[in-house]
């Protein structure tokens, strides 16, 4: 549509009629004042006036004879004829009233010069690109304008223009020669005395403004080459930098979906700091996610049925036993025995699915705004009428300043981490000891400590948020606790974006176990 250029090679034309009509103007004026008559005396033809009817419009030279209407003299025409058109290379052609050719500046008459005609410029040769350009062009369908066709000297008046303008009115047409050249003509009346005694018709040369249309077009064409160039060389360059890796990174992924005996590796562009770097640092961060899941679900499940093997194996021994024992207390000691083992399977099975399913129930429910001090002093409500059987005291201090302890979360899985957390310590706890619970409050977040004054952590300390790990105090039976309240624990407190951790007093024999969760920020006033 650009290289077309219809409205701009049409906004050329209409310019181009412009200039041809104020040139014409100018020389019909000039060519008007160089006009003579044969004689210095003017003469009126009474038989003029006397055949003039009432009403008939009178022009100023009616009145006189025809032979003193003002002739165009081509001597004194030419010279000026030639300096004014010459430079323009427009051709000029002079026709009289009856529409016989005076003139024409491709053959210019002057007093003592011989008949020569205007040297046309050279043809020089187009780059064969223009030419099939020009005859694709032509090809296309485009404006409908009329042929022209060379006349001869005595049918002036056969150019519309020309018996336009004898009437008075400058005219403009634009036709096409045989070679579909553009050729725009302008028929000007010469007046003299508001009488015309001729027309002044300019034309163009055919192709000056095909020639001017075709370079701009190549203009055009160029810029486009050059900018289809640039998007070349930008294509590939995108492919090699943005779509190769996003194809790799695409493949990575579908071999992640589909693979399961290996682990896929997603390639590793973190050393680029666009978009494809990121992409790729996010999707090895993602499967690395992804697969440490797997491996903790394995892990899980290999854990779950070793736990469940133990006391299964101790089920069915005693169910075994059973009937071969004769004695009454043998088979009270193995009731014993299969009671503790049910009552240990339970409690097993209902850790195991609350542990399965916590990550669901996080991702599912909405956090709140929750306010650990409050939540804290009702969990140690609770546990005081449980340490109070064992003779253990539970006190709650609160160090809250004037950040308040307030965190988004979940109030219930919270709570259980506290339960939990003040449980074991009275569970541990020696009669007369007490438990500590402390709620600290700064800048940046809350801390929940956890103290008691039992033995410590005897065993592996790094262990002790492992599943199923279990160091329980000396007396209680073996079984009576699956192993998994610290490492749900933990599981909750990392969903929330904290921290546990466990550790021995220093001061004195005992644990001490610390919550850090993130601090809310204070709730806008509406």
């Amino acid at each position: 549509g650009i290289l077309f250029l219809n409205q701009w090679r049409t906004g050329l034309i209409e310019a181009r009629v412009q200039s041809l009509r104020v040139q014409g103007e100018i020389i019909a004026a000039a060519i008007a004042a160089s006009a003579t008559v044969d004689s210095d005396v003017i003469t009126v033809n009474p038989d003029r006036l006397l055949e003039l009817q009432d009403g008939e419009p009178v022009s100023p030279l009616s009145f006189f004879d025809p032979s003193l209407e003002f002739p165009i003299n081509p001597e004194r025409v030419a010279p000026l004829l030639r300096n004014l058109v010459t430079p323009t290379r427009t051709r000029a052609r002079i026709y009289d009233q009856g529409g016989l050719l005076i003139l024409d500046s491709t053959n210019l008459y002057a007093r003592g010069e011989v008949l020569r005609q205007i040297s046309k410029p050279a043809d020089s040769g187009n780059f064969f690109l223009f030419d099939w350009w020009n005859t694709f062009m032509d090809w296309l369908p485009g404006d409908d304008y009329p042929q022209y066709q060379e006349l001869g000297v005595d049918e002036g008046t056969k150019y519309p223009e020309v018996a336009a303008a004898l009437g008075g009115a400058a005219t403009a047409i634009v036709r096409v020669d045989p070679k579909h050249q553009l050729v725009v003509s302008v028929a000007v009346p010469i007046q003299r005395v508001r009488a015309t005694v001729g027309v002044l018709l300019l034309s163009t040369q055919p192709g000056d403004i095909d020639q001017i249309a075709t370079s701009e077009r190549w203009s055009v064409l160029r810029i486009a080459l050059v900018a289809a160039a640039v998007q070349i060389i930008l294509s590939l360059l995108m492919a090699g930098t943005i779509a190769g890796p996003l194809r790799r990174l695409a493949g990575a992924a579908e071999t992640v979906q589909s693979t399961i005996t290996s682990r896929a590796e997603i390639p590793d562009f973190s050393e680029r700091t666009d978009e494809v770097g990121h992409l790729s640092k996010a999707l090895r961060s993602m499967t690395a996610a992804l697969y440490g899941r797997i491996e903790a679900i394995e892990r899980f499940a290999a854990d779950v049925a070793h736990e469940l093997k133990n006391p299964l194996t101790s089920l069915r021994s005693a169910v075994e036993t059973l009937p071969r024992a004769r004695r009454a207390e043998d088979r009270e000691r193995l009731n014993a025995i299969i009671q503790h083992d049910v009552r240990r399977l339970d409690r097993l099975i209902s850790d195991i699915s609350n542990a399965s399913r916590l990550d669901a129930e996080l991702a599912r429910q909405s956090a709140e705004r929750v306010d650990i001090a409050q939540l804290c002093d009702a969990m140690v409500s609770i546990q005081k009428d449980v340490a109070a059987n064992r003779k253990v005291d539970v006190v709650l201090e609160k160090h809250v300043s004037r950040y308040s302890p307030v965190v988004l979360g979940h109030d219930s899985r919270l709570a259980q981490v506290i339960n939990n957390l003040i449980d074991n310590a009275v569970s541990f706890s020696p009669e007369g000891g007490k438990v500590l619970v402390l709620v600290r409050s700064d800048e940046d977040g809350v801390t929940i400590t956890v103290t008691d004054e039992g033995p410590g952590i005897r065993g592996d300390i790094t262990r002790i948020f492992q599943r199923f790990y279990t160091d329980r105090p000396d007396g209680e039976h073996f079984g009576d606790h699956s192993g998994l309240g610290l490492a749900i624990s933990r599981q909750i407190v990392e969903a929330h974006g904290g921290s546990i951790a466990g550790a021995n007093r220093e001061d004195r024999s005992g644990a001490r176990f610390t919550v850090r969760l993130r601090r809310a920020a204070a709730e806008k006033r509406k």
